[in-house]
């Protein structure tokens, strides 16, 4: 991940367009890290109701 958003700021430090591969690697990072954060806070306040609404166990 850390590959993608430096290559993106050098990119702009550069004020080079980024490449669309680089854009769209960005843009799928970004969404799967906000569902996991969805999941997570969602299992929390399952949880905290005392309901586990996702069944995190194997």
């Amino acid at each position: 991940m850390s590959f993608i958003f430096s290559g993106a700021s050098q990119n702009a430090k550069l004020k080079r367009p980024n490449p669309p591969m680089v854009t769209y690697l960005g843009y799928v990072l970004v969404g799967v890290t906000a569902g996991v954060s969805l999941l997570l806070f969602a299992h929390a306040i399952g949880l905290s109701i005392g309901q586990p609404l996702i069944a995190l166990t194997l």
